[in-house]
């Protein structure tokens, strides 16, 4: 019987239990959502890069960007982050004084949205976000480096640092470290732990050093760093 008033179907549907086949057709429904939105709005430009070299997009977390921070604090010359997201590191390293700090990132969703929180920030003409393929850029001026890069990529990601990094800089991996190259200091824990690595001549250093860092309250971060390591052959 068809209902005659909207009122009266609307409630009579809010009331019935859906069946097995509905739940699934709504879980199945629901997935494809949040697909639709992963594809339109974060992985724009992914065609263009081959299959191994695509990285997904995770926001790096308040914890994280200050173990990054810690690591690179102080030092001198160009700051670049390898697939900028939402553009935060890039904000946070202008803030404490590496200048110039740049973003790149291919998708221009994010593009746009890291150049929101800089206008927001006001330092909207102090940072730049760029959209480039950071498997395209040149390394060759950059002195500090900020990556939070998938595991299946990072092999490849030695290999571009290690031919146009110049001597003297340094590279902060976090959420994973490099697969080979043996760190001069790590910070934090779990997921927020970031490795650092200084580029010699023919790669990371064989010296140690420690990075003091200050536990914000309630984390139990700390700096590691003690015996001299020796780069991986």
């Amino acid at each position: 019987m068809e209902h005659d008033d909207p009122a009266e179907a609307l409630t009579e549907l809010r009331e019935r239990r859906l069946s097995a086949l509905e739940l699934l057709q709504v879980a199945a429904g629901s997935g494809l959502a949040a697909y639709a939105v992963w594809a339109v709005l974060l992985q724009p430009g992914f065609r263009r890069v081959p299959l191994r070299l695509q990285v997904p997009y995770i926001g790096a977390s308040t914890q994280q960007v200050e173990h990054v921070i810690s690591l690179l604090r102080g030092r001198p010359g160009k700051t670049v982050d390898l697939g900028s997201g939402d553009g935060r590191i890039v904000l946070a390293a202008h803030r404490c004084g590496l200048r110039p700090a740049v973003g790149y990132e291919l998708n221009p969703w994010l593009v746009g949205l890291s150049r929101l929180h800089a206008w927001r920030a006001g330092c909207m003409h102090s940072v730049c976000y760029l959209r480039e393929d950071l498997w395209k850029v040149s390394l060759r001026d950059c002195y500090n480096v900020s990556v939070f890069l998938a595991p299946s990529v990072l092999p490849f990601l030695e290999d571009k640092l290690q031919a146009e990094l110049p001597t003297g800089a340094r590279v902060v991996s976090g959420r994973f470290p490099l697969p080979t190259w043996q760190p001069v200091a790590v910070v934090g824990e779990g997921l927020d732990r970031v490795w650092a690595y200084d580029i010699q001549g023919d790669g990371p250093p064989l010296s140690s050093w420690e990075v003091p860092v200050k536990a914000t309250p309630g984390s139990s971060s700390t700096s590691v760093l003690k015996a001299p390591i020796s780069q991986a052959s």
